[in-house]
């Protein structure tokens, strides 16, 4: 029964909430748009997101006291970029379309089951208790008959009975429905992990659900009433344009194109709202001819852009030719003076072992015995030399397995927190391994350090990998081993970042986009 009673007030939530809901959607995309060709367009979305964010957040917790769900919806979306960046930003962010989603079926459907179940629950224990107060009321049931007598009014009690029942047992369905539509539209915690195309269709489908659905609700009302001034007109038009904005951001386009594709459902707003009003002059030319001229100077940008980043990658692939001859030559010298001189001197350890097996085997023996160390020797050489090509742990068991490996070899005190949740292309994975590698290396050998922090976690679309040492400090990014790295993640369209003032301690963080 406590249950129940939660979901009755989980139902009854729908009306307060629900209609806060649609006061925000309805409020923010007005005011988005009417600032949308301003400045002031990105800190108004930027509010409008927090505040559908707060709203579901509050929701969500309120479904988490009363149903038992687990949904923290994030109140904002993560930033990958400048101040520019953060409208696509929350446009592209799917948590944000499914939150509207659930606020508007929170308003519709919500508010209509709660309507439906309370009164079920509340006339059918009316009727329940008619036999005490029908002699103070009139109350008439269908072609006028009243309850006159206690007679009738007894009647009414096993209709009631059947209400309350039929009202309870209803109450289980829709706690269930409920925590699905939580859990399905609000689950998950604020975590900024890209998302597939199939998620963002997913997130599309469902914010359309409930725009029908909504826009369906509010014909029938007006059906039902007035049925004068078309006013569901109004909401189809407002929230007709986030689903458009959403349908051309679901696959992945190039900012242009998804900067066009916006303009033109901000223009198609503007000329509805133009027609559904006065219809005298055309005023969204102005506002269509911004949008424009904000699409022209991207385009103008975006070329300019394009050629300074051409630029920047034929300076960084000659970095990283560079450095792919440098590795070839150190493999080659590590080849020549360490397996290949120990392979040649076992080879003559066993022809002098077979020569002297008749006349001296003593001495046999100890060169087989100097030929087996050497072999032991050569092989770890060989071992050390294909760890510092690509290590095997680092393809069998990802970056966390190599990453800690690397961490017991080292004599130094290390800390390793590695938060990926999954695997970075193999280019960016190897990269990060060698810069945690490379790190470690000059902790131990030149920062005389005896505490080493190793930090590598996703951040939106790229992978970071940081290492702080308490060394001596003073490392030099221009030396040997740090300025190949820098080149071996610049070539990946990243950057790696040294700070290390005299006296420690040193820092040494990559920065290496996961997508393209």
């Amino acid at each position: 029964m406590a249950e129940r009673g939660r979901t009755l007030l989980f139902l009854l939530a729908a009306v307060p909430l629900g209609a806060a809901g649609f006061a925000v959607l309805i409020a923010g995309w007005v005011v988005v748009t009417c600032l949308a060709v301003t400045p002031l367009g990105v800190p108004a979305l930027v509010a409008f997101r927090a505040a559908v964010g707060g709203a579901s957040r509050l929701d969500a917790e309120l479904a988490n006291a009363l149903l038992g769900t687990s949904g923290r919806p994030p109140v904002m979306s993560s930033r990958s970029g400048g101040f520019w960046r953060i409208p696509l930003d929350i446009l592209s962010d799917g948590a944000f379309w499914r939150q509207q989603a659930y606020l508007l079926i929170r308003l519709s459907l919500g508010f209509a089951v709660a309507v439906a179940e309370w009164s079920l629950l509340v006339g059918s224990l009316g009727l329940v208790s008619l036999p005490i107060w029908y002699r103070w009321t009139d109350v008439q049931l269908v072609d006028g008959w009243r309850f006159r007598t206690l007679g009738h009014a007894l009647l009414a009690v096993p209709v009631g009975i059947v209400g309350v029942v039929i009202a309870l047992l209803l109450l289980r369905p829709i706690a269930s429905a409920a925590r699905y539509l939580v859990e399905s539209l609000l689950g998950g915690g604020g975590d900024s992990v890209a998302q597939s195309e199939q998620e963002r269709r997913r997130a599309l489908e469902q914010h359309a659900m409930a725009y029908v659905a909504l826009n369906l609700f509010l014909t029938i009302v007006w059906a039902l009433t007035s049925r004068g001034y078309f006013w569901p007109e109004w909401t189809m038009i407002v929230f007709g344009l986030p689903v458009a904005i959403e349908t051309w951001l679901v696959r992945p386009r190039s900012a242009i194109a998804q900067h066009a594709g916006i303009s033109v459902a901000l223009a198609t707003f503007f000329t509805l709202v133009w027609a559904v009003t006065s219809r005298g002059y055309y005023w969204p030319v102005w506002p269509i001819l911004a949008l424009g001229i904000a699409l022209l100077v991207h385009g103008v940008g975006t070329v300019t852009r394009r050629g300074e980043r051409i630029s920047v990658l034929e300076t960084t692939r000659a970095g990283a030719v560079d450095q792919q001859e440098s590795e070839l030559e150190r493999i080659e010298r590590d080849l020549h003076d360490g397996a290949q001189a120990r392979l040649v001197a076992l080879g003559m350890s066993l022809g002098m072992a077979e020569q002297k097996l008749a006349s001296d085997p003593a001495a046999a023996q100890e060169l087989l015995a100097e030929a087996r160390q050497g072999t032991r020797e050569a092989l770890e050489e060989l071992r050390s030399l294909a760890r510092g090509i690509h290590p095997p742990v680092l393809a069998d068991r990802g970056l966390e397995a190599a990453i800690a490996a690397i961490a017991n070899r080292t004599p130094v005190r290390v800390d390793v927190a590695v938060d990926v949740r999954r695997r970075p292309p193999k280019a960016v994975e190897t990269a990060a391994y060698f810069v945690v590698a490379e790190a470690l290396a000059n902790a131990g050998k030149h920062a005389n350090a005896d505490h080493v922090a190793i930090d590598v976690h996703e951040d939106g679309g790229t992978l970071v990998a940081e290492v702080v040492d308490d060394g001596v400090g003073g490392a030099n990014r221009n030396g040997g081993g740090l300025s190949g790295l820098a080149r071996r993640v610049e070539a990946l369209d990243g950057t790696l970042e040294v700070i290390s003032p005299a006296g420690g301690p040193t820092t040494i963080r990559a920065v290496i986009p996961c997508e393209s």
